[in-house]
């Protein structure tokens, strides 16, 4: 269901297409179900784009520039920012920096990164938050996550690497059917020529120390190959320029992924825990 409140908490790019749309439509000389006919979406869907009670997802904008866009690449230039509208605010200019970086480095400690999340784990995830969100919200979270994958094949392609700790492989979300598709879907990324995927095991501190123990942490380089670190907490951010942090960030990565079982051995567990047979 549509939300009203999004008429006013819409952002800017959202209202350029909402009104260009209803311009180029009204030009044509078509209804909203016309619209919605030529688009694949219903009349509705199209009311409810051009109100702003739902902004135009990414498949929408996709058939907007297939049957308005003339050939312009208006819609077409208008999926990122949109897509970025739709994130927290909090998180907007971290997602400008993720699609461009270079290399990312990912240590994730509680949950999947949302990289690697499938849309079913993402959807719970979202969904049993709090404080919790009308399901429309949700759904535009989730589809905003998984718009982040183009990453994956993104051309140059970046090169990722990941240190999950093992107890968030054994921290249930949603269901077993989830954990199980998720732990596959894991299995998959790792087998990225671009991804190195590591697991930090639940004994790592019996070696005497877990140099992991103060949190998650990003480390993303830039096309201008500048090295910064990403932070975030309870539903705060933080994103650190200062190269001397940043570079104690990175030593302390460094040191969490000479604890982690290697990429092989690392895949064998996700695997194990995905109940595949080897």
């Amino acid at each position: 269901m549509a939300r009203a409140e999004n008429k006013v908490t819409a952002g800017p790019t959202a209202q350029m297409v909402a009104n260009l749309a209803r311009k180029l439509r009204v030009r044509k000389g078509w209804t909203q179900e016309q619209l919605g006919k030529q688009l694949g979406f219903s009349g509705a869907a199209v009311s409810a784009m051009e109100t702003l009670a739902q902004p135009a997802s990414d498949d929408m904008l996709v058939q907007l520039e297939r049957v308005l866009g003339d050939g312009m690449g208006i819609f077409e230039d208008a999926r990122v920012p949109v897509r970025l509208e739709k994130f927290p605010v909090q998180f907007q200019d971290y997602s400008l920096l993720e699609q461009k970086a270079l290399t990312l480095r990912l240590y994730a400690t509680f949950i999947i990164h949302g990289l690697f999340q499938t849309e079913a784990y993402a959807r719970a995830l979202i969904g049993g938050g709090y404080p919790p969100f009308p399901e429309q919200r949700v759904e535009e979270l989730v589809e905003a996550r998984m718009a982040r994958k183009v990453l994956f094949d993104r051309n140059p392609v970046a090169l990722i690497e990941m240190v999950l700790e093992e107890s968030v492989l054994r921290r249930a979300i949603g269901s077993e059917e989830i954990m199980r598709d998720q732990m596959l879907h894991l299995a998959e990324c790792a087998r990225r020529r671009n991804v190195t995927l590591q697991v930090l095991p639940l004994d790592c501190g019996l070696s005497g120390e877990h140099t992991g123990d103060r949190g998650a942490m990003t480390l993303a380089e830039t096309p201008e190959h500048d090295h910064l670190a990403f932070l975030e907490v309870q539903g705060e951010s933080l994103i650190i320029a200062d190269s001397a942090k940043v570079s104690t960030y990175a030593q302390c990565y460094a040191k969490i992924r000479a604890q982690a079982l290697d990429p092989r051995k690392s895949l064998g567990l996700i695997e194990e825990l995905a109940g595949v047979k080897r």
